[in-house]
């Protein structure tokens, strides 16, 4: 029997978790990325910028984010990532995979489980006090400008039904395993080795039983592949005539009903469902309301058989569990951004920022990050209207992303990061959480500008952020904010663009920074930052002079411009090797001739330039 088709979602995410370090490691994991775009567990952005990256550092730890990423948004499908890994052609080319899906056909996964609980942060042994993690502490340290840190524990966010008032919360007699001692056989039910699943049998049929499922009340036993409840199994095995599956399925001899009844074992409610009645052939003159409410009524028999759950004697009921169609899945349900608006205002929401109208600020503007209310409030100067009516996606409110369950509205009740913030939670949620730059979320190197929502790795910004910048405790603004600052009194005179090309660069290293960020920050998939010749392989045999942002932004930053002419000469060289490469590709030609409006259109501005 496949382990994949009896472990339950929570044990193949444990797996997962302790094996993602070694999945990361693996060789030219290109067609390992590309089995997971093709079965669309990860984003196609994502997807585009790791599998360009040459450095196997960065791309090692890029596929270790992409699989954290996955462990976080897309647990639900963790059965599907395994299937699509554990294909013949993947393990063939990926020793690590076949030694993951061996140790799953033997049931070494077993011992995964025994670990430890995850720990966020370290406790005090002297003084016992507020548990702080590393991160935490320098966060303390440094208010304002910073490595921006978050807990990527808490990122996963509690949906409406995730919290229970105390009045709900119940205790359970805790289960307790111990391991078999040599020759033992039984009490199987308390070995490590079926802490989530056991053997059962109902007459001379085999199955396993998942413990977790028939707690929750649902199908919870496999045989060859198929799903029943107790009730079906037993009709399954031929014991239908029982009618009380808790004497009739065993373990190891043991029926059901004793386990539970001893703690071993949680059964969950099964809705019971009456067999439709008889219709008769004849008419009558009774009301279709009287035959309803005769079906409620309880007759003697059934209440005397209600009140010996043990002795098997039960009237003819099945107790099956009622089958939900699945809901159509939005379009949306996968978008991580949303691009709204209210009013004249526009912006873009975070899906993972959002917690309710008040909770997280989910709205990005040009300016500043808002939570939904606050978004209203600027565009409207309204503080009484309805965000989920005014803010709109595609022209449709708010609203319909939160029936679809594409936004999830957190309960009164949420503790997280979003719901009831520290200090320092509120002081992340005003800037970006990945860089303006290269569109990545290495947290932990991140610079936020103190003018502005956005944040920058040392390395990206232009000129590079010194360390003695990071660690002083006075503002920081970037070259957006600087360039806005200085704007109105650079240039009085109207320029011409003869003369702006033949100045030396050196009196103007904050304009082309600021030209170059623009573009940086403009292209969201990063299709012009990276040397194209490594990741498209005719590039060049038609272009024989590639050009990409990042060679001229280390040239920028090592002043290896003489003019402004020579900048301006490499930027448009990206623009005509765009034009010409993707001539038949008018989905890039237009990304291209895009950007080089922007540039044109902001080099005009910053140098005031009028011919």
């Amino acid at each position: 029997m496949d382990p994949l088709d009896f472990l339950e979602p929570a044990e193949l995410l444990n797996y997962f978790h302790t094996h993602k370090t070694e999945m990361s490691c693996m060789e030219t994991p290109h067609s390992f990325l590309s089995q997971l775009r093709d079965h669309n567990l990860i984003p196609e952005d994502r997807y585009k910028k790791i599998i360009r990256m040459k450095s196997k550092n960065n791309l090692r730890r890029a596929v270790y984010d992409i699989l954290d990423w996955l462990e976080t948004k897309k647990s639900k499908y963790i059965r599907v990532f395994w299937r699509c890994v554990f294909k013949d052609v993947m393990m063939n080319q990926y020793h690590t995979l076949k030694q993951l899906h061996k140790g799953l056909m033997d049931g070494s996964y077993h011992f995964d489980s025994e670990l430890p609980s995850r720990v966020e942060s370290e406790e005090s042994d002297e003084r016992g006090s507020s548990k702080l993690s590393d991160r935490e502490q320098k966060q303390t340290k440094s208010p304002k400008k910073k490595r921006k840190v978050r807990s990527d524990g808490d990122d996963e966010q509690p949906g409406p039904a995730t919290e229970q008032s105390p009045g709900q919360r119940k205790k359970h007699k805790k289960i307790h395993y111990s391991s078999p001692k040599k020759g033992e056989t039984k009490d199987i039910w308390t070995w490590p080795l079926y802490k989530t699943q056991l053997p059962v049998t109902c007459g001379k049929v085999e199955g396993m039983l998942r413990r977790e499922r028939l707690a929750q009340g649902q199908e919870c036993i496999m045989v060859d592949n198929r799903w029943f409840t107790p009730a079906e199994f037993e009709k399954f095995a031929g014991k239908e005539s029982s009618r009380n599956w808790k004497l009739s399925i065993r373990c190891a001899g043991i029926p059901l009903g004793k386990l539970i009844k001893e703690g071993h074992l949680k059964a969950g409610i099964y809705k019971k469902r009456r067999k439709p009645a008889k219709q008769s052939r004849f008419p009558t003159s009774r009301s279709n309301t009287d035959e309803e409410d005769s079906e409620d009524e309880e007759s003697p028999q059934e209440a005397e058989a209600s009140t010996g759950e043990d002795t098997g004697e039960e009237e003819e009921e099945e107790e099956t569990e009622e089958r939900v169609e699945p809901a159509e899945v939005s379009p949306d349900h996968d978008k991580r951004m949303f691009k709204v608006t209210c009013g004249a205002l526009t912006g873009t929401l975070y899906k993972d920022r959002f917690g309710s109208g008040k909770c997280g600020k989910s709205v990005r503007t040009e300016l500043s990050w808002m939570t939904p209310v606050e978004f209203v409030n600027v565009a409207l100067n309204q503080s009484d209207a309805s965000w989920r009516k005014e803010i709109l996606y595609k022209g449709e409110p708010l609203s319909v992303l939160i029936e679809a369950k594409v936004l999830m509205i957190h309960s009164l009740l949420c503790k997280c990061k979003l719901c009831k913030p520290e200090p320092q939670d509120l002081e992340n949620q005003k800037n970006d959480d990945e860089c303006c730059v290269c569109k990545t979320e290495r947290e932990d190197k991140l610079v936020v500008c103190d003018s502005c929502p956005r944040s920058f790795h040392q390395d990206c910004h232009l000129p590079h952020i010194d360390d003695s910048i990071v660690r002083d405790d006075g503002q920081w603004l970037c070259t957006f904010c600087v360039f806005k600052a200085n704007e109105g009194c650079r240039y009085p005179d109207k320029q011409k663009t003869e003369v702006v090309m033949s100045r030396q660069i050196s009196q103007h290293m904050l304009e082309c920074p600021y030209l170059l960020l623009c573009l940086c920050s403009a292209d969201e998939e990063q299709i012009f930052s990276t040397n194209p010749v490594e990741y498209l392989q005719s590039y060049s045999s038609i272009i024989k002079a590639p050009m990409w942002l990042e060679k001229i932004a280390d040239k920028l930053q090592r002043k290896g411009y003489q003019t402004v002419g020579e900048f301006v000469s490499d930027v448009q060289l990206i623009f005509s090797n765009s034009a010409t490469f993707n001539r038949n590709n008018p989905e890039y030609l237009g990304m291209g001739e895009q950007l080089k409006q922007l540039f044109e259109r902001e080099f005009k501005k910053a140098f005031n330039i009028q011919d």
